[in-house]
């Protein structure tokens, strides 16, 4: 799996079987693992996440730092001044978000289906008009 980098201090082991709570990259040089609750879960729909993820969305899950570990080389790059988009130097996949106390994961990245479900839709100015708005509540901007 490549040298351990553990960005946000979790602190827990890499080394247990996976049970739904690990994910990574799409060519498995960086691996996740979170732990506990996440605090919040949503779809983004603005124009630095589409061009991101190079998907009309990004459907994703917020989890405190100090409850994802992670193992591999990681690069970052500053997309705003208080979020770092980071991904895997060996095939580009975007891995998380960061801020200073929380961990952005797209669900798309964990090994198990189906785990999560949005609370809200952000940036709905920015959806494409054929993608039918989530049953959630629905923000023009980021969620407050």
């Amino acid at each position: 799996m490549g040298e351990q980098r553990d960005i946000a201090s979790g602190g827990y082991a890499m080394d247990a079987p996976p049970d739904g709570n690990d994910g990574g990259c799409a060519c498995g040089a960086v691996r996740f693992r979170v732990q506990g609750e996440h605090v919040r879960s949503g779809v983004c729909h603005c124009m630095t996440c589409r061009k991101a993820h190079a998907s009309p969305f990004n459907a994703f899950v917020i989890y405190p730092r100090d409850r994802v570990l992670f193992t591999g080389a990681l690069r970052e790059w500053q997309s705003s001044p208080e979020y770092a988009r980071a991904f895997c130097p060996a095939c580009g996949s975007r891995v998380c978000g960061l801020t200073e106390d929380e961990v952005e994961l797209s669900m798309g990245s964990f090994d198990a289906v189906g785990r999560f479900v949005p609370q809200y839709e952000s940036w709905i100015g920015r959806r494409e008009p054929w993608v039918a708005p989530l049953d959630v509540p629905q923000n023009t901007g980021n969620h407050d």
